[in-house]
């Protein structure tokens, strides 16, 4: 039994993803009334995806409205990229994870390659 476990910890693959922090957001009051906004910090350890979304869910992920500049990212591999979003003050109680996805290009053919989805649950 000892001998299958260190064969599949040695022999599984590697999986890499990017990092999405900070981990827990806290919402403040934009300068533009009645909206709220954070800033969040992307990078990208990843050589084969280039680009992410932004997305903002609710508890049951049902996408909520939001604004980001820019919502679609590009981010070159060990890049880092900050993003400001901003949620309307009556969404805000809806709001419950901000999240960036890697978005995998069509002209990238390599079967191994996985999108990866990283949340960041909004301080209440």
């Amino acid at each position: 039994m000892r001998l299958i476990i260190i064969l599949l910890a040695t022999i599984g693959g590697y999986v890499n993803a990017h990092q999405w922090t900070p981990t827990h957001p806290e919402m403040r009051p934009s300068h533009i009334q009645g909206l709220y906004t954070t800033e969040m910090h992307l990078f990208n350890s990843r050589k084969e995806i280039s680009y992410y979304s932004i997305r903002v869910f609710d508890k049951d992920w049902d996408v909520v409205p939001f604004a980001a500049a820019p919502s679609l990212v590009r981010a070159n591999y060990l890049s880092h990229h900050y993003s400001d979003i901003y949620i309307k003050k009556s969404d805000l109680k809806r709001a419950h994870y901000i999240c960036s996805k890697s978005k995998i290009l069509s002209t990238v053919k390599d079967p191994s390659i996985i999108a990866s989805r990283i949340c960041s649950k909004i301080k209440k």
